[in-house]
Formats: structure tokens, C-alpha cells, sequence
């Protein structure tokens, strides 16, 4: 048969595996090849070719390569730390969330991590990757799967697997250890050869390297603001009994599926109030900066928080950093040759500046509008001074960048980080990447509010992410303060609405398979009706039915 190898034509036998394919293309990447692109659709190299017609290859540079190597890594250091120690001292070695390339685990028993657990671990571990063991993929009856994560005490397994409704499961075993994953594994512990185990907080970082330098794992860079944010929404989860997706659904089943909204609702509602208290205890905080990535629910945030700060018998004052950009002409080009409307040359960052401390002096200013239709600043006559008790409420995504307000005391500023950081876990072992949260946000959205189609936003996720990762997050961690916005039921409502955009993109289409991994994390979910929802809600903002202008 013919198949179309990185754009060639050749003849092959149908049960040639796609290990053999990639043991003879290796030469001509610089990278280890995982996985195989076959007819559109994500292929393991234990695959055969069977009347594929077209393969390309997908090394750890590539972002589902590299997702596949972080979760085979995953695996077998579970596989070791299950081998080496006990059921009593370990309870249960569970994923809490990715901190900077890594992913920080928790042991739940009696063995707490030091620096001997390391040194084994890490001995038992670079030993099973110079054996070269497979990892061989087995499927099961679910109910009988049920039953041996339940013996084994994986209770979120187990819990998790109560609500599929498939007859079958995939489980993969790696020298006598069996587990579920949530997506492909490399073809075996050789490929593995790039990590650090690294203690940190209660427990400890399993590290690997970025897609951008596959074979090198960077230097740790501890956020701690951000880890500290991250272990309190995930403690107060575990506290909550909702800290998994079993979990989840077992509320929903059980008919608490308003509770849990409203639970939800009641914690960022407090934060919220805690954030406009500090706020308000400093009389000098002026300046209030507000910085977060795409489909963070920035401007729903703007608005309650504007309603907590009047509470305080503050009066908040909006001002969009947008209508500081610069004429169109002057917007500089990006490297594809395209407007880039996120870069910091977009703002007219010096005019903003000298409004801003006019404003503070007590000035009178004539504030610009951005006419988007034109590409060019206006001026209608719109005038602000600030009085004792005003506040200003500055949302935008370089607010955080010193750049941004170089030129204005810090003690006039107060610096809010929020992001959607996804707070519960498919099962101990499988963790839901953060952008998931956003990209669904983003998706349901724009769909209703742009008329974007779900194979757009997919499309342009990646450049947005580009922005993102250069605007945004390297300032979060010089925020006062830091804001998770993301709803532990948000899933459960978001469902719905995205599982049908999600359908509605075509087998042939470049953006195919990631809907489709999308579809499939979704039916994880139950799904609850989005009319529990308060109207002032974050999710309102991407949903529908916001009580505010969003």
C-alpha cells in the first residue's frame, strides 16, 4: 500500500509499525519522535499503519509530544514510588497542580517527602529509563476497572469511572504497575531522559523540560505568590469534598448541584470583599491595576469589585487603558507581518502616564476615547477630576508591566493578578491544564457574542497564548494580590454549550483533534443548568445573562 510520509509517497505493508517508520525518519529530526500524526488523529508508535494514507511525525518540540512525555514521566514515577513504599505510608501520591514546568505532588500518608525520598525515587527512576520498559496499553471491562481502583484504595478513580458510560477503559501498565491516564504515552521509559525531582512546600515538583528545549529542563523558578494561591484553592477543594471530577458529580447527582454554585459563588465573593477591604485601609492606593490572561473574567471582576469598593464608601472610576492606543499607523507589526495589538508600543504609554498623575494632583483631565472604527484617539469632552474618596479601576494586560506606569509612585498603586486556575483534577494522577478553562470560556463566548466559530477561536488560541506568556506572565508575580476566578462547577455548565460548538467542526479540519480531546474531557462532566448561575457571575460573562455590561 502507499502512504504519504512528510509529504513523500511510499510503499509500505500495512502492519508496518509506526515505530519502524520512525526509527528510519529519526536522522532528520533533531528531536525524539513520540507520536504519530496518522490521517489527522494522534497515534501511539505501537500503532500499526493499516490503510493509513497520510503520517506525520510529532516529537517533544511539538505541544502534544510534549504533553505525552509529561504524562508518561507522570507514570513512571507513580510506578516507582508505588513500588517503593507502602500503602500505609503512602495513602495516596497525588497531582495538585503545575507550577513552572513541574508538577507539585502531595503524599497523603504517613511518609513525608525529604531528601532521601528524592534520592531513591530519582535512583529507582533514571534505572527503569536505562532498561528501556515499555509502556504497553490494555483495555478492560469499566466495571472491572471500578472494582481494582477501589481495592487499591484510588477512590477518585473510581469515582471518576462511576460516571463513564462506555463498556470499555484503556489502562496502561508499566512493569506490573497499571494506572489510568487521560491521553497517549511515549513508546517507553527510554524516551525519558530529561527531569528533576525537587522538594518543595509539603511535598515535592516532578520537573520537565519546555517543548522550546526538549532536551534541557530549566531552571526552578518557585512563584511563590502563585503556588500559595494554587494550594489554598486546592486545600479549600479537599476541604469542600470537591476537589476531583467523581467528586463533582457525585454532588450533582445527588441533587446539590445548586449548592455547589452557590458555595462556589459565596468564596469569591468574600475574596472579593477581602480585596476592596485592603484596598480601602490604605487611603494613598489610588492607582488599581488589573492584569490577567484571555478568558480570565477580567471585566466581571472590574465590575464587582467596583461594587465591594462602594461598599467601602469608595467611589471606583473606570478607565480603559485601550483608549491610550496609539493611532492606527503607529502600531507596530508583528513578526508574522500582522498589527500586534498586544504588544506595549500599542500604548501611548507617555500620554497615559502624565493623565494619570495630573489625575493624582488634583488636576482636572480631558480624557481620549479609541475610535476603533477610525484606528485613531479621540477627544469628546470627556473630563475627570479625582475627589478624596475616587479610586481608579484600570484594567488591562499590561498593567502589571512596570513599563506600563513607570513614571507614578508605587505607593499610589495597588496590582491585581486574576487568571482562571483550575482547581480540580480529573483523578489523583491526570491534572486539567489551566488554558482549558479559558479556551472553553473563550469558545463559548465568542461564539454567542462574536460570531466566531469554535474552529476560529481554536485556531487562534495558540497565538493568544504567544501573547500571554510575553505580556503577562512574567509580571503576575509582582501583584499585591491574586485573584482565581475559575468555579469548581464551571465545566458542568460550560458543557452544554461547548459540547455543541465543539461537534460542529468537521472531521477534515486542522482543528479536529483538539476538539475532539476537548469532547472527550467534557464527558467527564455532569452537567448542571446555567439559569443557577447568579447573574453577576464570572461564567455569566461567557455564558450569557450577566447583569453587567460584558
Amino acid at each position: 500500500m502507499q502512504i504519504i510520509v512528510n509529504g513523500e509517497s511510499r510503499d509500505v505493508s500495512p502492519d508496518t509499525s509506526f515505530m519502524a517508520l520512525a526509527e528510519e525518519y529519526a536522522v532528520q529530526y533533531s528531536h525524539d519522535i513520540v507520536l504519530v500524526k496518522a490521517d489527522g488523529l494522534y497515534q501511539e508508535l505501537s500503532k500499526t499503519v493499516n490503510n493509513r494514507k497520510k503520517i506525520e511525525f510529532i516529537t517533544t518540540a511539538d505541544m502534544e509530544g510534549m504533553k505525552a512525555y509529561e504524562r508518561s514521566l507522570v507514570m513512571l514515577m507513580n510506578s516507582v514510588i508505588y513500588g517503593l513504599y507502602t500503602t500505609e505510608e503512602l495513602g495516596q501520591v497525588a497531582a495538585f497542580f503545575s507550577i513552572d514546568h513541574g508538577l507539585y505532588f502531595e503524599i497523603a500518608g504517613s511518609l513525608k517527602p525529604d531528601e532521601e525520598f528524592i534520592r531513591r525515587v530519582d535512583a529507582e527512576m533514571k534505572k527503569r529509563v536505562a532498561q528501556n520498559i515499555p509502556f504497553i496499553k490494555k483495555q478492560y471491562r469499566t466495571d472491572d476497572t471500578r472494582n481494582y481502583f477501589s481495592e487499591r484504595g484510588f477512590v477518585d478513580k473510581e469515582k471518576l469511572l462511576r460516571y463513564r458510560r462506555t463498556s470499555r477503559i484503556n489502562l496502561y501498565c508499566l512493569d506490573g504497575y497499571m494506572d489510568y491516564y487521560y491521553g497517549r504515552m511515549v513508546p517507553s521509559t527510554g524516551y525519558l531522559r530529561y527531569y528533576e525531582l525537587q522538594l518543595f512546600g509539603d511535598g515535592f515538583v516532578l520537573r520537565y523540560p519546555d517543548r522550546s528545549d526538549p532536551e534541557k529542563v530549566p531552571p526552578f523558578n518557585p512563584q511563590q505568590k502563585l503556588f500559595r494561591l494554587l494550594l489554598d484553592t486546592e486545600r479549600w477543594g479537599d476541604r469542600m469534598g470537591v476537589a476531583s471530577v467523581g467528586q463533582i458529580n457525585d454532588m450533582i447527582a445527588s441533587g446539590r448541584g445548586k449548592e455547589l454554585i452557590l458555595i462556589a459563588e459565596a468564596r469569591q465573593e468574600g475574596q472579593l470583599s477581602e480585596i476592596a477591604s485592603a484596598i480601602a485601609a490604605d487611603p494613598q492606593k489610588k492607582i488599581i491595576l488589573i492584569a490577567g490572561p484571555s478568558s480570565s473574567g477580567k471585566t466581571t471582576f472590574s465590575h464587582r469589585l467596583a461594587i465591594q469598593l462602594a461598599a467601602q464608601g469608595l467611589t471606583p472610576r473606570t478607565i480603559a487603558v485601550d483608549d491610550y492606543f496609539v493611532d492606527r499607523q503607529h502600531t507596530p507589526i508583528d513578526e508574522d507581518g500582522n498589527l500586534d495589538f498586544e504588544s506595549l508600543e500599542c500604548v501611548d504609554t507617555e500620554q497615559f502616564n502624565r493623565d494619570m498623575r495630573a489625575l493624582l494632583a488634583g488636576e482636572q483631565v480631558d480624557l481620549p476615547t479609541f475610535n476603533f472604527k477610525q484606528g485613531k484617539r479621540e477627544y469628546h469632552g470627556r473630563k475627570m477630576r479625582l475627589d478624596e474618596r475616587d479610586v481608579l479601576l484600570i484594567e488591562g494586560i499590561h498593567c502589571l508591566n512596570p513599563e506600563m506606569t513607570n513614571d507614578l509612585p508605587d505607593k499610589y498603586k495597588f496590582r491585581i493578578y486574576i487568571s482562571a486556575l483550575t482547581q480540580i483534577n480529573i483523578d489523583s494522577h491526570n491534572r486539567i491544564p489551566t488554558t482549558d478553562a479559558r479556551l472553553l470560556r473563550r469558545l463559548v463566548r465568542d461564539a454567542m457574542t462574536r460570531g466566531t466559530t469554535a474552529e476560529e477561536t481554536i485556531e487562534r488560541w495558540p497565538s493568544v497564548r504567544r501573547g500571554e506568556e510575553k505580556n503577562i506572565f512574567p509580571y503576575q508575580e509582582s501583584a499585591d494580590v491574586m485573584f482565581n476566578s475559575t468555579l469548581t462547577y464551571e465545566f458542568s455548565v460550560l458543557k452544554s454549550s461547548a459540547e455543541q460548538l465543539l461537534f460542529g467542526i468537521s472531521e477534515d479540519s486542522p482543528q479536529f483533534q483538539e476538539a475532539r480531546r476537548l469532547l472527550k474531557f467534557l464527558d467527564y462532566f455532569l452537567a448542571i443548568d446555567s439559569t443557577w448561575v447568579p447573574m453577576n457571575s464570572v461564567i455569566k460573562e461567557f455564558v450569557g445573562g450577566s447583569c453587567f455590561n460584558v
